[in-house]
C-alpha cells in the first residue's frame, strides 16, 4: 500500500475538528480485520496505528460484538488519565456497510511489540538495567490498571509495545474487564504460555492473573524465549510445576474441577526458579509466579522490590 495512500477522516471524541490521516502500509492482520500504519495530515503529522475491523452479516445486525464495545469503553476511560505506559486511543468510529459494520480505532503508533523486539536482541542478551527499566514501566502500567479495577487478561509480549526510545505501553484490551465482586469471568483467557494456574484449573481469578503473566514476561526478558511452552492446558500445568514445584493439596483451589494429584510434577518449591538469575531477581520472579493467587505479589509491591532499588 506504500505510495498509494488513501485519505481518511475521523473525529476525535466529541471534538468537531476532524482527524485526517493517510494510510501508509498494512502493519498486521487479525481474525476481525487489519492494522495500518498511517500519518496524520496537518501540522503535527504524527504517525498513527489504524485498526480497521469488519463485523459481518448476522453479527452486524445484532450490533458491535461485546468484546469490541468493552475494548473501546475501557480505552476511552483510560484515555482520561493519559498514563505513559498505556497505549493511547485517539478515536473510534462505526460505519454501516451493507450487511456489515466497519469499526475503526485510531491509536498512537509504536514501532514494534516486545515479541519482535526480543527476537532482534543480539547475544548475550539484554542488560540488567534495560530489564529493570522495561519491567518497571510494565508494572507501572499494570498498577494503574489494577488501581482502576481493570484486568487486562491477555498480557503477553505481542500486546506490549516498545517505542524507539525504550518506552513500554500495554496494548490490546479486547479481553480486558472491569473487575467487580462476584463478576462472572470467562474461563479461557490469556494466551496459553502466559496463563496463570488458577485459570488453567478453571478456578476463580482476579488481578493476580496479570501478575503471573508479568512474571512469565520477566523471565522471558532474561531467557529471550518463553518460560513455559505447553501445547495443551495439561502440558502447560506440568511445565509450570516442573519449575515452581507441585503445590500442597491445601493450596490447590477448592472450586477447581481438576483433581489434585502427585503425578502433576515434582513436589516442593524452589527458591531459585532460574539458575542464571541472582537471588534478588529470583526472589521477585518467585513472588510473581506464586501458585496461590493470594500469595502472588501485587504490581504496587513489586515496584518497591529491592530489584528496582538503585545501588
Amino acid at each position: 500500500m506504500e505510495g498509494a495512500c488513501a485519505l481518511q477522516s475521523e473525529t476525535i471524541d466529541d471534538c468537531t475538528k476532524p482527524l485526517c490521516y493517510e494510510l501508509l502500509a498494512e502493519a498486521g492482520e487479525g481474525s476481525y480485520g487489519k492494522v495500518y500504519k498511517a500519518r496524520e495530515v496537518g501540522e503535527e503529522q504524527r504517525l498513527l496505528a489504524v485498526k480497521k475491523l469488519k463485523v459481518h452479516g448476522d453479527t452486524a445486525e445484532m450490533g458491535i460484538p461485546a468484546f469490541m464495545i468493552r475494548e473501546v469503553a475501557l480505552l476511552r476511560k483510560l484515555n482520561y488519565f493519559n498514563h505513559p505506559n498505556i497505549v493511547k486511543m485517539f478515536d473510534v468510529s462505526a460505519v454501516p456497510d451493507g450487511q456489515s459494520l466497519n469499526l475503526t480505532l485510531v491509536f498512537e503508533y509504536i514501532d514494534q511489540d516486545l515479541s519482535t523486539y526480543l527476537s532482534n536482541v543480539p547475544v548475550p542478551g539484554l542488560s540488567c538495567d534495560c530489564i529493570k527499566d522495561m519491567m518497571q514501566q510494565l508494572l507501572r502500567g499494570l498498577d494503574f490498571l489494577h488501581t482502576n479495577l481493570v484486568l487486562h487478561r491477555d498480557l503477553k509480549p505481542e500486546n506490549i509495545l516498545v517505542g524507539s526510545g525504550g518506552e513500554i505501553k500495554i496494548a490490546d484490551f479486547g479481553l480486558a474487564r472491569i473487575y467487580t465482586f462476584n463478576i462472572a469471568l470467562t474461563p479461557v483467557v490469556v494466551t496459553l504460555w502466559y496463563r496463570a494456574p488458577e485459570v488453567l484449573l478453571n478456578s476463580v481469578y482476579m488481578s493476580s492473573v496479570d501478575m503471573w503473566s508479568a512474571g512469565c514476561i520477566f523471565a522471558e526478558l532474561f531467557l529471550l524465549r518463553p518460560l513455559f511452552r505447553g501445547n495443551t492446558e495439561v502440558q502447560q500445568l506440568q511445565k509450570i510445576f516442573e519449575v515452581i514445584g507441585l503445590p500442597s493439596e491445601e493450596d490447590w483451589p477448592k472450586d477447581s474441577p481438576i483433581s489434585y494429584s502427585l503425578s502433576w510434577g515434582p513436589k516442593g518449591s524452589s527458591a531459585k526458579l532460574l539458575h542464571k538469575l541472582g537471588p534478588v531477581e529470583n526472589n521477585l520472579l518467585s513472588q510473581c509466579l506464586a501458585f496461590k493467587p493470594s500469595s502472588r505479589i501485587t504490581a504496587a509491591k513489586a515496584l518497591a522490590h529491592p530489584f528496582f532499588v538503585k545501588n
